[in-house]
């Protein structure tokens, strides 16, 4: 029986393992997530002690230190506060008293200290799991990033600011027509995309039920929303109805950002806006009073363009803001291009901005282009 050599076998898998602890250990992404994770710590203390970041009047620091404190231990089981007690009462112990006792319970409570640490993060893991299953249901909602319904071409991208995000976007094609809808819930991460799937449905169900304009679409998602009372989330939103027959394209806009048209035979792009509140801010009959529905004369060649705030609102390192401004004039260079081409454009334009900043807000847009002549029904399973 030959012997087998394990020093190198054993050295490769230690060098394997420095390299995954390692991994993408730069010094500007350390500097940035050592910034990131010191504002996540100050933001739980602040929630904690139950003050504001602005207002630090609110008790001295050893009150504010036992809040947060409370706060902590108040969030663990019972059983896991117990554990907690104990090893804080043992390095008490071990560092006033002095005796064998007072020796043995160093170790234990440092033992016990670890574990609850890391019961934590396997808890955490598992909530990452979950998340990350949530994420991936959420991308299975999207449509794809390339869509062709008769002559009409929609190019989309989304990216959400954490795991999961609040930005809803969605093309259904009927027998009558398109509709296109975005919206944007208030706040972010997994309430808002619980929120957003929620109001997917709601779109596909009223769609189907009723065969609705934009204005009557959103008439019907506002009152549903404000049917419940102690709903307090609101939703900014823009729905499009492009009609099969040629017609004009209709458009209603409750509280979101007003799209873009790149008119071809004006070489020019102009604002639509039309009045409306955001869903879930104002009672049914308020709503409907400031609800206009415009009717917009799309030509073969014109693109539109649809975006959610986070898009305007993404920084850079300097914390100055995309803005309109710049996404206007990017519109006006390279509008008369194909949706997809414009869509590139935007995102790489948008990246080069940010030059790998943190998004603060989830960012959603989509361009629509349409073509000289109809074409088949074709949709481009591409994942946004």
């Amino acid at each position: 029986m030959s012997l087998k050599n394990e020093t190198r076998r054993a050295f490769r898998n230690t060098r394997n393992f420095y390299r995954e602890y390692t991994r993408d250990m730069t010094p500007e992404r350390l500097g940035r997530e050592f910034h990131d994770d010191s504002q996540r710590l100050m933001e739980l203390y602040y929630d904690a002690v139950g003050i504001k970041k602005e207002d630090t009047r609110d008790g001295t620091p050893p009150v504010q230190l036992f809040r947060l404190f409370s706060a902590l231990i108040s969030r663990m089981t019972p059983a896991r506060r117990l554990a907690f007690g104990f090893s804080i009462v043992g390095l008490l112990v071990h560092f006033i008293f002095s005796g064998p006792l007072a020796a043995l319970l160093l170790p234990l409570s440092f033992i016990t200290l670890l574990l609850l640490l890391l019961l934590e993060l396997l808890e955490k893991s598992d909530v990452k799991k979950e998340i990350d299953l949530a994420r991936d249901i959420q991308i299975s909602l999207l449509p794809g990033s390339s869509l062709i319904y008769h002559n009409l071409e929609f190019a989309s991208f989304a990216s959400t600011a954490s795991e999961v995000g609040g930005d809803y976007v969605d093309v259904i094609s009927t027998g009558r027509g398109t509709y296109y809808v975005i919206a944007d819930v208030s706040g972010k991460g997994l309430s808002a995309a619980l929120y957003m799937v929620r109001l997917q449905a709601l779109v596909h169900v009223f769609i189907e039920n009723f065969k609705p304009g934009p204005k009557e679409l959103l008439i019907h998602l506002n009152n549903y929303i404000k049917s419940g009372k102690s709903d307090k989330t609101f939703v900014t939103a823009c729905a499009v109805f492009f009609p099969a027959d040629g017609s004009p394209v209709r458009m209603c806009r409750a509280g979101h950002n007003p799209p873009l048209l790149y008119q071809t035979a004006r070489d020019a792009v102009i604002e639509l806006r039309s009045e409306g509140l955001a869903l879930g801010m104002a009672r049914q009959s308020v709503f409907e009073k400031h609800l206009r529905e415009l009717s917009i004369s799309m030509k073969p060649g014109d693109n539109m363009l649809f975006y959610t705030d986070g898009l305007t609102e993404a920084r850079n390192e300097y914390k100055e803001q995309y803005d309109e401004y710049r996404l206007r004039q990017l519109f006006e260079l390279y509008g008369s291009l194909k949706a997809s081409t414009v869509m590139h454009k935007i995102q790489l334009a948008v990246e080069d901005f940010i030059r790998g900043e943190r998004l603060c807000d989830d960012i959603t847009f989509t361009c629509v282009h349409m073509h000289q002549k109809v074409t088949t029904q074709k949709p481009i399973a591409n994942s946004v």
